[in-house]
Parts: C-alpha cells; structure tokens; sequence
C-alpha cells in the first residue's frame, strides 16, 4: 500500500458518474462542500457503530474545522456479554462510548443517547403521543421520527452519515428507513414544536458496518497509519462488547481506509417517463 512508502499521505478519491476526483482534504473532492458551514451528523444505531465504520472520517473531519456529532440511538440495554453485567451494560456502555469518541476529538456535549430501547425499535417507527412513562418523548411525543426531527433541527448538519441499508442488523434497517424520512420532515413545516425547519435537507451518506454496501461506494479515504491506530484505540474503549474483536481484526487487516456511499434521492416527476409512452416512428433502411 502506498501509506507504507508514505506514512504522511492523505488520498481522498470520489467517483462522480465517470469522473474521478482525486485530492489531499474533503473538500477538493466534494461535491457540496459548503466551507465554514459543514457540520457532520454520524447516526450510530449502537454506540460502536460509528467508529466502527467512520473512525478515520471523525478525525479528517476534524482535521478539515468540521464539528462532528454522534447520535446514538439505542441505550445498549441487550449488548451485555457476561450475567454480571446484564443489569448494568447501559451505563457501562454509555462510560465506554464517551471514551470512545472523546478520544477522536469530539466533545462531550456533541455525543448524544436517544435512549430508544435496544432490539425493540420496531415499537418506536414513526411518531406517537407519549405517554408520562413512555421512553424518548420530546414534545409530548415519542418514536423515532420525532426523536430524529428534533435533533437534526437542533444540529443542522449539512452532511449526514449511517449504516448502509443493507446491512444485517434489523435496528440498522430500521434506522435507515426512519432517518431519511426524518431529513425531509425537518426541512418541512411539519411538527413546528420540535424546532425551526432547516433550510435546505442535508446530504446523506452510508458506511458499511457489518455487510457491504447497497451498491458500490463513491468516496475512498486514506490516511496516515497513526489515524488507525486512534480508531484501533477507539474501540477498543468497547471493553464490554467482547463480540467486537473479529471487527477489530478487519478494521486492522484493512488498513488507514474507508469507503463511503452518497445516497441521491430521486424524487417522482411524471415528466420522466413521459418519452417510454410516445409513439415511436419505425425508421425505414435505405439500401
């Protein structure tokens, strides 16, 4: 690998169409980039997620002046690994995550627990009224489109990133469907109690954590190996989570890289299929 002749080197390459785009930052290659105005949103359905699959890309971001968030979805109430720490894996959880990401850079008060609970998120699709004792209300209501509205109308990130939806775990699927309906009912007038509409609906990214990407990946980054030695470090924070380890063992086989799908949304207009109902004229061969 090259990283090895060069240990310095940054590489970022984005597949655009046909065009490759090649440089040493995020924003030579971005399509979006919006200078002192990007902040990053990292969705991570458990708290090892994120850093498992973009623990290079908080710190380039980093490196670049990009505030980065990470919203942790589930409390990590059914990740307990021995009987001793059944009845209190969620905190031990919530120790080890903030050591996690503070150890890359982010601040603690940019590290933030939805508390929705694990393996049960099918319970909370959508938005409800809550009621006194149901888990994760904001404004009177509960589900996971009220609790994502909320906070991405409270960060206003320019660029999010989650799991791929093609991954195996349930609560990453379901995550990923909730998530981006949520960017489009933050930009709307809907739901006004659970903050200002954002201007514009963020771009929206995937890592891969467990399987491979939906379709193949359009940004490759590579770094320093010392960036991934943090990430190796990062978690390993994890200590309760001994399942991790062959992930570890991956991460560390592949190298200072990670690879990125943009998703694009391709909204409805009839007037795209407009042409496939036309009357074609049969063109006649002159010999």
């Amino acid at each position: 690998m090259t990283e090895k002749q060069t240990p310095e080197k940054f590489e970022f390459v984005r597949l655009v169409g046909n065009e490759r785009r090649v440089g040493d930052q995020l924003a030579d290659v971005s399509r979006h980039w919006q200078g002192k105005k990007e902040r990053f949103l990292m969705v991570s359905p458990h708290d090892d997620d994120v850093v498992l699959g973009a623990g290079l890309l908080i710190q380039l971001a980093q490196r670049e002046n990009v505030p980065v968030h990470v919203l942790i979805v589930t409390d990590g109430g059914m990740g307990y690994c021995s009987l001793e720490e059944k009845d209190t894996i969620a905190e031990i959880r919530r120790i080890e995550t903030y050591e996690c990401y503070q150890s890359l850079g982010v601040p603690a008060e940019n590290i933030v627990w939805l508390g929705f609970p694990d393996c049960r998120l099918n319970e909370f699709r959508g938005r409800r009224p809550a009621d006194p004792d149901t888990p994760c209300a904001v404004a009177g209501h509960t589900g996971l489109q009220n609790a994502f509205t909320h906070r991405l109308r409270q960060i206003r990130p320019t660029q999010c990133f989650l799991p791929t939806s093609n991954d195996l775990h349930p609560d990453h699927r379901i995550i990923y469907d909730e998530f981006l309906i949520s960017m489009f009912h933050s930009a709307g007038n809907i739901w006004p109690e659970l903050g200002e509409p954002l201007a514009n609906v963020p771009y929206v990214n995937t890592f891969a954590v467990y399987c491979d990407f939906a379709g193949p990946p359009t940004l490759r980054m590579r770094t320093p190996a010392a960036y991934l030695e943090n990430k190796l470090n990062a978690i390993a924070a994890f200590r309760s989570q001994k399942q991790i380890s062959s992930l570890i063992e991956n991460v560390r086989h592949c190298g200072p890289e990670e690879y990125i799908r943009a998703i694009d949304f391709k909204l409805y207009h009839p007037a795209n299929y407009r042409n496939f109902f036309e009357e074609k004229k049969s063109i006649t061969m002159v010999r």
